[in-house]
């Protein structure tokens, strides 16, 4: 019986995560392809889009890359836009989205391709599904499937998500304090400083705690997506289950293993991590976060202010961050104060360990007196930002 070819796929990601993105699709047996800005290429199965989907932390969406053509006038859009087998991924009476995006290409109108799509998309499946046009990748969306359409240089490249809502997801932070971490981003960062969840973790500015939740779930080795346990949920909803010809048994034996996995990595003993913060609405967000995702009793958080923390006894440990960046003007002087404040508290209390920071630009990684290193360049709600690591070599 011949075997189908390939699909080609696209992990898309945060700009500046793409080697790590790549790293984990590696670790899944999964050989990557083409790292490209914003994501990384590779090839594989339907098992794969599930695989990938329910294992990747960095990675904020998977879609197959459906047709690739040439298009510089409609009529051009319109032929290669009947060829493209939409029905492999739009059920019958299903809804359709797209996201147009068109950079120097002769055809710049985003609505009117979006209009020539659906027109083709109806043509293909016999009948007229609902079509919508989606915003940017902010939305949540609904049960409509999404279509990424890019043209770049005249050349149409149709993607199907098979995602849904964003990966970054999880389905346990409900609960935000102030300029909530991406839980894609916080992962990347423990990844990108190399600890691998069998050091010491301590955030002395955990906000609603994501970085040391992201911790706990990659100390236990829990598949990001699988539901958080408190939704009842076995997984968050994938927009592929919803593609015809969905193999649900196939997909029930990778939640499976995934589910063992996880029930496996509780009797493993983790290290101590801890989250504080002087701010008790933040802790309470992140005590609350962490019971949704079933790790509460794998972290510890506390309201303290940065001259109070105490890091665990023992061998040396990460410290992983997202401190203030000081974009507001009128900051500097007390972001000033606080960075020289964490870098006295670790010099004295952790030596040893590794200190990795996610800081905008400004140089205030200066005042804490340690010596950094950049890990990669990213950006944040907006804001372009830097991980940078270094070693703390001894007390005083």
């Amino acid at each position: 019986m011949p075997t189908s070819p390939p699909l080609s796929l696209y992990a898309s990601c945060a700009p500046g995560l793409e080697r790590l993105t790549a790293a984990e699709l590696a670790a899944l047996g999964v050989a990557p392809g083409a790292v490209e800005p914003g994501g990384v290429a590779f090839a594989g199965d339907e098992g794969a889009v599930g695989r990938a989907n329910l294992w990747l932390r960095t990675a904020s969406r998977v879609v197959v890359r459906a047709a690739a053509f040439r298009a510089t006038a409609f009529h051009e859009l319109e032929r290669g836009a009947r060829k493209v087998p939409w029905e492999r991924f739009v059920a019958p009476g299903g809804a359709v989205r797209f996201r147009v995006t068109c950079r120097k290409s002769r055809l710049y109108h985003s609505d009117a391709v979006a209009e020539r799509l659906a027109d083709a998309v109806r043509h293909r499946l016999g009948e007229a599904p609902a079509v919508g046009v989606a915003g940017d990748d902010e939305e949540e969306g609904d049960d409509a499937q999404l279509f990424v359409v890019r043209l770049f240089r005249d050349l149409c490249t149709i993607s199907a998500d098979s995602s849904g809502a964003l990966l970054h997801r999880r389905g346990y932070r409900q609960a935000v304090a102030k300029a909530p971490l991406r839980e894609t981003l916080a992962a990347a960062m423990l990844m990108a400083s190399e600890w691998r969840g069998d050091a010491p973790l301590l955030d002395p500015m955990c906000g609603s705690g994501t970085i040391v939740i992201e911790g706990a779930l990659l100390a236990r080795g829990v598949a990001p997506g699988l539901a958080a346990p408190a939704g009842g949920a076995r997984t968050r909803r994938f927009a592929f289950t919803a593609w015809p010809g969905f193999d649900g048994a196939r997909w029930e034996a990778e939640v499976a293993e995934a589910e063992r996995a996880r029930e496996g990595g509780r009797g493993v003993a983790i290290p101590v991590i801890q989250g504080s913060d002087r701010d008790v609405g933040g802790t309470a967000a992140a005590l609350a976060n962490a019971e949704r995702a079933g790790v509460a009793a794998d972290v510890e958080i506390a309201t303290r202010p940065i001259s109070a923390v105490e890091p665990p006894a023992g061998a040396p440990g990460w410290l992983v961050s997202n401190p203030p960046y000081g974009v507001r003007v009128g900051e500097g002087d007390r972001l000033r104060n606080l960075y020289a404040q964490l870098g006295k508290v670790v010099r004295q209390r952790c030596p040893g360990w590794t200190v990795a920071l996610l800081m905008a630009a400004g140089g205030l990684e200066r005042e804490t007196g340690i010596r950094f290193h950049e890990l990669l360049r990213t950006a944040n709600g907006g804001i372009p930002v830097r991980l940078l690591a270094g070693r703390v070599e001894g007390g005083g």
